[in-house]
């Protein structure tokens, strides 16, 4: 049924035209149809003399982001919650984006949807930007008659996520830029710099201090193979991102590495702990069965070690398991959130109890951040200090050996 309603209305586009109406007057506006044809034939119906029509361009703009899928999934859930109906939430949704790319995506989910395709259905069509957990809610609230809730639900779950990914980011993002320009710094220093100070120290005959000559010597290796540096600097930052991105076992790998860091590792783990809660909760309080539910926590992780783990509680639950006693037995789980769960196992209340689990990490998270923020700029600052504030030092070594002879 739904093919031969597809078969009868074509994927459509949306339409700008300009006309004059009945009285003359200069109108335009936009209208969604299956060709110009189309266009002009239901405007020359409503009295309308049609004297441009454009196709609205769909195609450039940037690419699809997590963000606008979680404004839209905000959007959408606020229309429904105020009765607007589904196709025109859409309608709204898709003319209020300012991304062309976003624009078609929610033209081809509506236009599934108006041939009889279910939501859950249509989004399944497009899983680079729904993944499997966004669809179960999505199916969950259409067989429950809640979609308007599940929806107000996955937007709340999406926009905490998203805050816990920021606030790690900003947590990187002050070393990393830092360590780049400090990078940046010492290549103008090693290729210019130095060169000059060598040419001056050349005519001075007397020996330079070990320092000095250590540095030169460097400088001039740099000089000499700069493009062999920089060759295996930024070769090998892309294959180790590329075989990090495709390699099961290398992600497993740098997961744990990650887990285990001194300094950023406890925030690694408290935000994957958030996560992993946070989408538990979501998914069980949608009414997703446990053993189903489980199929998307481990992805949602963003940690291949709780992926793995996950893995193995889903199998010790199907088979009559506790989900706490699976939990436990994996290893990797703090003492809090194991208790939380069997409190909320026992009570039956375990989305609220794991819910309150996500709070706690996320607030973690939000301290850890403030404390990382204010602990690394003197510890970068201390580093930068040494390796500049050494070459400055060890480059003026023989002026002050040259100003105490004198």
């Amino acid at each position: 049924m739904a093919t031969a309603a597809a078969a009868r209305n074509p994927k459509e586009a949306i339409f700008e035209w300009e006309g004059k109406d009945k009285n003359g007057k200069l109108v335009r506006g936009e209208i969604r149809a299956g060709g110009q044809a189309v266009v002009n034939a239901t405007l020359r119906r409503q009295g309308i003399l049609v004297s441009k029509v454009k196709k609205r361009r769909s195609s450039g703009g940037r690419s699809i982001k997590q963000r606008d899928i979680a404004i839209f999934t905000r959007q959408l859930a606020t229309m429904m919650k105020a009765g607007v109906p589904l196709l025109q939430s859409f309608d709204i949704v898709a003319r209020g984006s300012a991304n062309p790319r976003m624009t078609k995506l929610l033209n081809d989910i509506r236009s599934d949807v108006e041939t009889g395709t279910s939501l859950s259905a249509a989004f399944r069509r497009h899983p680079l930007h729904f993944d499997a957990l966004y669809c179960n809610l999505v199916e969950a609230g259409e067989a429950g008659g809640i979609l308007d809730a599940l929806l107000d639900r996955l937007a709340i779950y999406q926009e905490k996520t998203m805050a816990i990914k920021s606030k790690i980011k900003s947590a990187l993002m002050y070393p990393i830029a830092v360590m780049v320009v400090a990078f940046v710094v010492l290549t103008v220093i090693m290729i210019f710099v130095i060169p000059a100070f060598k040419e001056v120290f050349s005519s001075f005959g007397a020996d330079l201090p070990a320092p000095t000559l250590f540095i030169i010597a460097l400088s001039e290796f740099f000089v000499s193979w700069w493009w062999a540096i920089f060759g295996l600097l930024f070769g090998g930052i892309y294959f180790f991102l590329e075989s990090w991105k495709r390699s099961v076992k290398m992600q497993m790998f740098m997961d744990r590495v990650m887990l285990k860091l001194p300094v950023f590792g406890g925030l690694v783990h408290k935000s994957v702990i958030a996560r992993w809660t946070r989408t538990l909760s979501t998914m069980f309080a949608a009414g997703v069965p446990l053993v189903e539910a489980l199929d998307s926590v481990g992805g949602a992780s963003g940690n291949a070690v709780y992926a793995q783990a996950t893995e193995q509680i889903q199998k010790d639950v199907s088979t009559g398991s506790a989900l706490t006693t699976a939990m436990t037995a994996t290893g990797v789980f703090p003492t809090m959130v194991l208790q939380m769960s069997a409190i909320g196992e026992e009570s039956g209340s375990l989305d609220h109890m794991l819910g309150k689990a996500a709070e706690f990490y996320e607030e973690e998270v939000d301290e850890m951040v403030k404390g990382l923020s204010s602990l690394m700029e003197p510890f970068i600052i201390v580093i930068l200090g040494v390796l500049i504030g050494g070459i400055v030092v060890s480059m003026y070594l023989p002026i002050f050996k040259l100003g105490a002879v004198v």
